[in-house]
């Protein structure tokens, strides 16, 4: 497993991420799915306190808590749920902010968080005391490095400028590249991206005939049409949508969800066939990239 820096910070990453959200509740069976990723050189895991409103957290935190010392724990807030009520509202106020780590602190069964997110963000948001909110817990100690979880321009824009953050978890592969006019900007605040939806459902891996739809702005004769030709030039469609990410020097890590060890065995069997392809860039000269209309 390869390793690259989060950013302008000491963090080094596996270049294939868990993402816990698609980890089953069931802890024995989730159990399965770490400890594989553990055994391929993953170490970098990926949640939110949102995610089945805390217990993904609880279980990430039990099932790494032995490893704690050679793993990289990221999880996210902003999003806040009252028990007893349906659904969740938007909170990035310092109170929330600081009361919510100490709550995913409890939940990991960890005393540091080693990249702490904002799980999105509206404009309307107060930069400057989120920004002050989190490097005042990185000052405490609570969090090594802090990020954003965001597509929207005009959210992370200002908040990468204007602060320490090293990351930002995007949407971006071979069919929605609309992160990439951002890139260099992102980069040269002096963090990375850590891309989610890497593999776009499932249509970008070797089982896109069964899985094959429309996704964002293509229909799917057009996605066809498209993974076809990767697959004939490549081979692998799952190992050039990883190549195709990691072609990028913005791009730490691709995150991906496993819910049982065959998918992660199939990730990684990508992964490794990923690196034997050749030059990937020529895949930008048959899609035109689409950017982002709205959020600008």
């Amino acid at each position: 497993m390869k390793k690259r820096i989060l950013g302008t910070s000491q963090i080094e990453i596996s270049e294939i991420s868990l993402g816990c959200m698609s980890l089953p509740p069931n802890k024995g069976e989730a159990e399965l799915v770490v400890a594989a990723a553990l055994d391929y050189g993953i170490d970098y895991f990926d949640t939110a306190d949102l995610y089945d409103k805390g217990v993904n957290e609880e279980i990430v935190g039990e099932l790494v808590k032995k490893n704690r010392h050679d793993i990289l724990l990221a999880t996210k807030a902003g999003n806040r749920w009252e028990e007893g009520k349906e659904g969740w509202h938007w909170d990035a106020s310092p109170a929330h902010l600081k009361q919510a780590v100490k709550d995913s602190l409890r939940r990991l069964q960890t005393d540091y968080i080693d990249v702490y997110q904002l799980h999105g963000g509206t404009t309307a948001d107060n930069w400057e005391e989120i920004i002050d909110t989190f490097d005042q817990l990185k000052k405490e100690g609570l969090i090594r490095e802090y990020g954003i979880s965001s597509i929207r321009p005009n959210v992370f824009t200002p908040f990468l400028k204007d602060s320490g953050a090293i990351s930002n978890m995007m949407q971006f592969n071979i069919l929605d590249q609309r992160a990439s006019e951002y890139f260099t900007t992102i980069q040269q605040s002096g963090a990375s991206v850590v891309t989610r939806g890497s593999i776009a459902k499932g249509l970008l891996t070797n089982d896109w005939r069964n899985r094959l739809q429309s996704y964002m702005g293509y229909e799917k004769e057009q996605v066809q049409e498209i993974i076809a030709k990767i697959e004939h030039n490549y081979g692998d469609v799952h190992a050039a949508a990883l190549a195709f990410n990691l072609h990028y020097e913005t791009i730490a890590s691709t995150v991906i969800g496993a819910r049982t060890i065959e998918q992660l065995q199939q990730n990684m069997t990508a992964y490794e066939k990923a690196q034997q392809l050749g030059s990937i860039s020529t895949l930008l000269e048959w899609i035109e990239p689409e950017r982002y209309t709205e959020h600008r």
